[in-house]
């Protein structure tokens, strides 16, 4: 099995990182959308950072991870164990890839045809969607998804559960995931409706600064070299990353949340034009995962303001008559709040 490469070794690129983290302490805030350069670390980060978390406990037999602490209703496996004591496994968080060529079959899942043809039976083969369960679900170049396949992704997304109707099956299981995409958007633009569907949304760039570039080179070869070595030597900082996450977790709902704070998220959205409350609500959620993971006791201007870009920039309409980027235009109304703040 591959090593995977320690998060606390992923030189730079900040605002990915803690999107990342705040993602996996709060799934709510509805995946992360990174947009940039190739080779900036994007699928690195998503699987070091699920290395980091702790394996989930799940229902023995169960192919969809359901929770044995809080069995899925919709779940066929553990409906035909409903009446006996279900057994716990453990298991890695699943982080899947899920490939541009993949058919509807393969991500949604189908009928088991050796299944059919050997036993006669009508037998589901579950998908990517059932795998991703209470992990991670990458997609990479996903501006480049097919069509019929971002209809099944923001159908899934907004419903946590996955619904197949064909080949004379007729049933439905949990599928609820930090729903992680990645693209150059010079190859392609996404679908407005999955681009409102992420929560939140930067640009990755490769490093500007010679000796980020050296040390990025230098971690990457120590790291191939000799993996056991290199990761022994980043298992502390990885280990203290874990239980932060863990305890921030465990804190979220203890975050207080004031009307200060909505008021400043409100005016944002509104100076921004923002469709719809997905903006604010983002924004408050992303502010109180940042603050359960900086142990803070409630949501400042300042947390909130820190992640107002990541959260807004993609809910942009676009200006004929203001040609800055989405980035520049966030960055000019944080400005103005903040001074109305102070």
């Amino acid at each position: 099995m591959p090593q995977t490469y320690p998060f606390s070794a992923i030189v730079g690129q900040y605002e990915m990182k803690r999107a990342l983290l705040l993602a996996a302490i709060d799934p709510a805030i509805g995946g992360v959308l990174v947009l940039g350069d190739r080779g900036t670390g994007k699928s690195t980060a998503v699987r070091a950072l699920a290395a980091l978390l702790p394996p989930i406990k799940t229902v023995l037999g169960c192919r969809f991870n359901c929770d044995p602490d809080a069995p899925t209703a919709g779940c066929p496996d553990c409906q035909r164990n409903s009446n006996a004591r279900l057994k716990v496994d453990k298991r890695p968080i699943p982080v899947i890839d899920l490939p541009l060529g993949a058919s509807e079959d393969r991500v949604a899942g189908a009928l088991d045809i050796e299944a059919a043809l050997t036993q006669g039976k009508k037998t589901f083969q579950p998908g990517l969607l059932a795998a991703a369960h209470r992990g991670f679900l990458y997609v990479d170049e996903v501006n480049l998804l097919e069509d019929h396949l971002v209809d099944l992704l923001l159908d899934v997304a907004a419903s946590g559960v996955n619904l197949i109707e064909r080949d004379g099956l007729s049933l439905r299981h949990p599928a609820r995931f930090v729903l992680v995409g990645s693209g150059n958007p010079e190859e392609g633009e996404l679908r407005p409706q999955l681009l409102d569907r992420f929560g939140l949304s930067l640009d990755v760039t490769s490093p500007t600064d010679i000796a980020e570039r050296i040390e990025v080179v230098k971690r990457r070869d120590a790291f191939e070299r000799d993996p056991a070595q290199f990761l022994d030597s980043w298992a502390r900082k990885d280990a203290a990353l874990g239980k932060r996450i863990l305890k921030a977790r465990a804190e979220l709902n203890e975050i207080a949340v004031g009307d200060e704070i909505l008021e400043i998220a409100a005016g944002l959205a509104i100076k921004l034009s923002i469709d719809g409350s997905r903006g604010e609500l983002t924004m408050m959620r992303a502010a109180r995962a940042l603050a359960a993971y900086e142990q803070r006791e409630r949501v400042t201007p300042e947390l909130l303001l820190a992640v107002a870009p990541s959260c807004l920039r993609h809910r942009l309409r676009r200006d004929p008559m203001d040609e800055s980027g989405s980035s520049i235009r966030v960055e000019r109304a944080i400005a103005s709040i903040s001074v109305a703040v102070a």
